[in-house]
């Protein structure tokens, strides 16, 4: 293979590709969402309402969310995948400190230094696979890209609840980070560097061309509004769900509740199989059928027995990692369409999807503490149906001519 050649699925460079990238979205996701299904224990142990404990989530989505204005802009001078190792080896670190927080000030200001330390895994990961991967495979590699988030989710509440069980919240926290650690060193041994990167330079008219381009875009506009929308409502909903599940009829344990984190493995395979549905037929066909199944599982979790709950999220998790793995593919090829800033517009997207994360998790608490589980349902589901309205109008907009689907 050429240097000038991009990766074509089957090849060996692809796997390492994928697999690489595949393994960093599970240490960052892991390392992101550990306290989510330790939310009830946090807020006995340090006395903190419902509300409040969700601040261990929200706070690090938050500062992520702000990292990545300045991450993904940088990435475009220094190389991708120089910020996504420092990011991986950095996130570890703080992931384990966390564990030994003192008192419930010192936990939120740990967690939000790991939002900053995570933020050059989403901020550049999506742009890294457009420079490296063939176009055509384009949608596919980031759906299984996405699909690494979504174990990495899992594994963090999943293994973060059962450590929980044994040790309690500090095992768990520095469990994941050991794992994080683990994968970060896998990263570094797999991932290939950047051949077709071309650094930009660090020039302030450029980077301002650059953010003024990838906000003058309609249907980029549209597409950041739509993560704040869709992560928002899949954050608050399983920010609520470790209440539900502690609470009467089913009052079940931390490593018990984290058991329905297994429902992220249909997450994993559904982005998959979306991006490889928008390499055949288009983003703009797959989106608004992702935010239908989403609103579907909503409906359907507000059935009262276990099992019919954990279909709805079933349904719910696979439109969720659907929409989002086609939705982060379309930002990074539309961006790319009209000159550089693929990495900027990542980075604007993704600074949306955890804003949302950030304040709509936040709300949830309050929703859950004012109404249970009916209330949640008609905060995100308001949500999940405004990304609908949006994913429609964009399939009116017009393709750039370069491309396609975008």
């Amino acid at each position: 293979m050429s240097s000038d050649e991009r990766f074509q699925p089957g090849t060996r460079g692809y796997r390492r590709v994928t697999w690489a990238l595949f393994a960093a979205g599970l240490a960052t996701f892991a390392e992101l969402y550990t306290t989510q299904p330790l939310l009830p224990l946090l807020s006995a142990h340090f006395g903190v309402a419902p509300g409040s404990a969700a601040l261990s989530v929200s706070v690090t989505t938050l500062t992520l969310g702000i990292a990545l204005l300045f991450v993904g802009p940088m990435s475009e001078v220094v190389g991708r995948t120089k910020v996504m190792m420092t990011s991986l080896f950095g996130a570890s670190v703080m992931a384990v400190a966390c564990a030994a927080a003192p008192t419930w000030g010192s936990l939120l200001v740990l967690r939000g230094l790991l939002g900053f330390a995570v933020a050059g895994l989403p901020a550049v990961a999506v742009a890294y696979l457009r420079e490296e991967v063939a176009p055509s495979a384009m949608a596919r590699a980031t759906g299984q890209y996405i699909g690494g988030t979504a174990l990495g989710g899992m594994s963090g509440r999943l293994v973060a609840g059962a450590l929980a069980d044994v040790g309690g919240w500090r095992l768990a926290v520095a469990g994941i980070g050991v794992l994080g650690l683990v994968c970060a060193i896998f990263v570094r041994a797999t991932l290939p560097p950047s051949r077709h990167f071309v650094a930009v330079p660090l020039d302030h008219r450029v980077l301002w061309t650059m953010t003024r381009r990838v906000l003058s875009d309609r249907v980029l506009l549209a597409l950041y509004v739509l993560p704040f929308l869709s992560m928002g409502a899949f954050v608050a909903v399983y920010n609520a769900m470790g209440f539900r599940l502690a609470a009467a009829p089913y009052q079940l344990s931390a490593g018990a509740a984290g058991l329905v984190f297994l429902i992220y493995l249909l997450g994993s395979v559904s982005s998959s199989r979306a991006g490889r549905f928008a390499d055949r037929y288009g983003h703009r066909a797959v989106v608004p059928l992702t935010l239908v199944l989403m609103l579907t599982g909503l409906l359907i979790s507000l059935a009262r027995p276990l099992a019919l709950v954990i279909v709805g999220l079933a349904l719910f998790t696979m439109g969720f990692f659907g929409c989002h793995g086609v939705a982060t593919g379309w930002v990074v090829t539309r961006a790319a369409a009209s000159g550089p800033g693929a990495g900027q517009a990542s980075a604007l997207y993704t600074f949306m999807y955890y804003l949302g994360s950030s304040v709509a998790g936040f709300i949830a608490g309050i929703a859950w503490s004012a109404g249970g589980w009916s209330r949640v349902v008609e905060f995100t589901g308001t949500l999940v149906a405004v990304g609908f309205v949006i994913s429609m109008w964009l399939r009116r907009t017009s393709p750039l001519p370069e491309h396609r689907q975008p």
